[in-house]
């Protein structure tokens, strides 16, 4: 793949990313239920995609690594399931904001769990991330922070704290393709909420409308397994800054979508706080790159 054929792909894997929000928005069942077929589909359909391209799956190296895949695998799962939860109680926007706090929680724990030590300038992004957090949340605004906002702006850190422990976990992946760690991850993302969804299975309510089924689909083919073999087969050809930068087309077309489409307005305080929080972890994925 040529390099410019690979930003365009790149491009097209961040604008489906952003519009999981919307799609979440209207399939109308339990957020384990999407977990689960979302996990299962897309795993499935990247299985059929390495069996088309010629690709093998290589059992040593999933055995190998089983542990921790299966660590990551459940936290992908609840990564989500914390996000799609977000999403009823709080803007599409603010919650993939939220989400987005990942490299500030990865900062945050550095020290504690890879021996490395915070810069001025991390201590800096962190505190204007934290400010940003102030300005989305509403408080600026005279929102009372015991509505439904500050429980769905939780739950977005929650999915944020959950992808970053899953970087800190795929650091310890050795001798394994991304494909093959995907596949993995995305197969116990869906089977590890399965024993939860049939315990309670009374108390879930599931609507077996055809709007929903469809959107559904679409999300665990498109978004999943489509967008993410389009995502890491361009990681594999551009180098990581270049990753990172068009990483951030995500959560721009997440809030323009969700304006347009949701007609869910951010106040001109939401959007310094956006500004700050995106400019933060931009910064602080920048100085990564560049020391790696």
């Amino acid at each position: 793949m040529r390099e410019s054929q690979a930003k365009l792909s790149l491009i097209l894997a961040t604008f489906i990313f952003g519009t999981i929000g919307i799609f979440v928005h209207y399939i109308n069942m339990p957020t384990t239920i999407i977990a689960i077929v979302r996990g299962f589909i897309g795993s499935l359909f990247l299985i059929a995609l390495s069996k088309y391209r010629g690709e093998k799956i290589s059992g040593k190296s999933i055995k190998n690594n089983f542990k921790y895949l299966l660590c990551s695998g459940v936290l992908i799962g609840l990564n989500w399931i914390f996000l799609f939860e977000a999403y009823k109680y709080t803007t599409v926007a603010i919650a993939t904001l939220c989400c987005y706090l990942a490299p500030i929680f990865i900062m945050l724990g550095s020290p504690f769990i890879l021996k490395e030590k915070l810069s001025k300038v991390n201590i800096i992004c962190i505190l204007v991330a934290l400010l940003g957090m102030f300005f989305i949340s509403g408080i600026f605004d005279g929102l009372n922070l015991a509505t439904g906002n500050f429980k769905g702006i939780l739950l977005g850190v929650m999915s944020a704290i959950c992808y970053a422990a899953v970087i800190f976990i795929n650091k310890s992946l050795k001798n394994i393709s991304a494909n093959d760690m995907t596949i993995v991850q995305l197969f116990v993302a869906g089977i590890a909420f399965l024993p939860y969804a049939l315990i309670t299975k009374n108390n879930i309510v599931i609507n077996f409308n055809i709007i929903s089924i469809i959107l559904l689909l679409i999300l665990s083919m498109l978004h999943t397994g489509y967008a993410y073999a389009l995502y890491f087969k361009c990681v594999n050809t551009l180098k990581t800054q270049t990753v990172a930068i068009y990483s951030y087309i995500d959560p721009i077309v997440a809030i323009i979508l969700s304006t347009i489409i949701l007609k869910q307005k951010m106040s001109f305080l939401n959007m310094i706080g956006a500004i700050l929080i995106l400019g933060s972890t931009f910064v602080s994925e920048f100085l990564e790159n560049k020391k790696g």
